[in-house]
């Protein structure tokens, strides 16, 4: 098997695998031995037998290619979840911040070149795991405020050298939970503060919309919706109308969220949206879990009619939800109501398919049947679902006219067993790092597990020794400052030699 030439080629390329994930009348549909021809950074042809002259022919034998995955909350920093997966409550474990730590002055706790590389960490991981479009997400609780025009400027710099597609917008707040002495969790505001990160916010869309010939894209992306004021949210909605980009919004996420905001506003968070005219077709919400009419919340209302009147899109996370208990009650529910959804990665790692495993599980256990949901639903949902949340009919499918954004799934490794039908095998067994090969927009940007300029070794240290540095900060922004040891448990008792 030969491989693609790095950089942009000439003429058309011709792509062949035993399974080939075509697109017909709406709905994806299976090539057996199917082809893919792409010219530049669109796709040409899908199907069997292509008539025309090609440029070059690349068979990738026992694989599946297909569509590259969209990921509407993507991991775009050191994943801190580990720290708090078995250390509860978050309030006493540095989650939240204390009041004392507050009244003294946040700080960043990351350096430029630290917040630079952790893009280009989690850009590179994404890829990886076949993930071609990206709306980046990243904590708030290490930073001093919002997220900065430098940060993001060197993002799409680096989403340009890696060759993947981003949506980027600085994230901005006008408040943040913290902790009182007493255990008690309150918000705090500073709403000038907030309306300038979203002046600096919009500034950034108008700066970069379009950039690397339309790779780099940007949205608004305001932070939980608690730590949101009114006049934040209506100006954040007017602005992202107004420059015709995608509005994110974390919502509907925890008890805590749902609590706060009924008692600061009289209403709950979707209702709180759509009274300041929030909701739209471009509106994505991670994460939906805790709504009127789940198990979660006791309150009566309308919540997920309200967000499917509108046109706006739930963004799945299921891994990241299950790891603090939570699911969407439930999937096929909400595909039933007619409510649009998309996939979000959100933790480590950045495994697409680990995510519509997960989210195809929690449905048929929160439903209590089998056949609640089936494999391609969640398939559907990381790349439909995806590309219609962004309004890119051109994305998350492979068709004549689509975007050339390619994942080639090697089918021989020996995790996966037998293969009947590719998407059921990768969904029974598969994994994110099964991706062979990428392509986004007609270029390879990985090949064989291979991206260039990316050591994984070398990676992996420099991880490591900036997420050490950050632990050993924690007792700073902690509530009763203890020590490390003290907020941070072992599986098991360590012994030091």
């Amino acid at each position: 098997m030969s491989t693609l030439p790095w950089g942009r080629l000439d003429g058309p390329t011709l792509l062949t695998a035993r399974w080939v994930v075509g697109h017909e009348n709406g709905r994806h549909v299976l090539f057996e031995r199917g082809e893919v021809v792409f010219e530049g950074e669109r796709i040409i042809f899908v199907g069997h037998d292509y008539p025309g002259p090609v440029a070059r022919r690349i068979d990738y034998g026992a694989a599946l290619i297909g569509p590259g995955f969209v990921d509407l909350d993507a991991l775009s920093d050191l994943d801190t979840t580990i720290l708090a997966f078995d250390n509860q409550p978050g309030w006493k474990k540095g989650r939240v911040w204390p009041r004392d730590y507050l009244e003294a002055g946040p700080r960043e706790m990351y350096a430029p070149d630290a917040l630079a590389f952790q893009k280009r960490y989690a850009f590179a991981h994404l890829l990886r795991n076949g993930i071609t479009t990206a709306l980046p997400i990243a904590s708030l609780f290490y930073r001093a405020w919002g997220e900065t025009t430098e940060e993001f400027a060197a993002a799409a710099a680096i989403a340009e050298e890696l060759n993947l597609r981003v949506y980027l917008g600085p994230a901005y707040r006008t408040g943040n939970q913290v902790v009182e002495a007493d255990g008690t969790i309150a918000t705090f505001f500073d709403e000038e503060r907030g309306l300038a990160n979203l002046a600096e916010a919009i500034r950034f869309c108008e700066a970069f919309e379009g950039r690397a010939g339309g790779l780099v894209r940007t949205m608004l992306a305001p932070d939980r919706i608690e730590t949101c004021t009114p006049e934040l949210v209506r100006r954040g909605a007017a602005a992202a109308r107004d420059l015709g980009v995608p509005l994110r919004q974390h919502c509907c996420q925890s008890a805590i969220e749902y609590e706060l905001v009924l008692k600061l506003r009289g209403m709950s968070p979707i209702e709180f949206l759509a009274g300041l005219d929030a909701l739209g077709p471009r509106t994505l919400l991670p994460h939906g879990t805790h709504v009127a009419g789940s198990s979660r919340i006791a309150r009566p209302g309308r919540d997920l009619e309200i967000i499917r009147d509108a046109g706006s899109t739930i963004v799945h996370c299921p891994l990241v939800s299950a790891r603090h208990g939570a699911a969407i009650e439930s999937f096929a529910r909400y595909r039933a109501m007619g409510l649009r959804l998309g996939m979000g990665t959100d933790t480590w790692p950045p495994d697409m398919l680990l995510n519509m495993q997960v989210g195809l599980l929690l449905c048929r256990v929160v439903d209590g049947d089998a056949q609640a949901c089936r494999s391609e639903d969640t398939y559907d949902a990381a790349t439909l679902g995806g590309a219609e949340a962004l309004g890119r009919r051109d994305l998350g499918r492979l068709a004549p006219g689509a975007m050339a954004d390619i994942v080639v799934f090697d089918l021989t490794a020996p995790h996966l067993g037998q293969v009947i039908d590719p998407i059921q095998t990768l969904m029974l067994a598969g994994r994110g790092t099964d991706a062979r090969s990428v392509i986004v927009a007609g270029r390879a940007s990985m090949q064989d597990g291979h991206i260039p300029g990316v050591d994984w070794t070398a990676f992996a240290a420099r991880a490591q020794a900036q997420f050490d540095g950050l632990k050993a900060q924690y007792p700073e922004r902690t509530l009763g400052h203890p020590p490390v040891e003290a907020i941070f448990s072992s599986a098991y008792p360590v012994r030091q030699r």
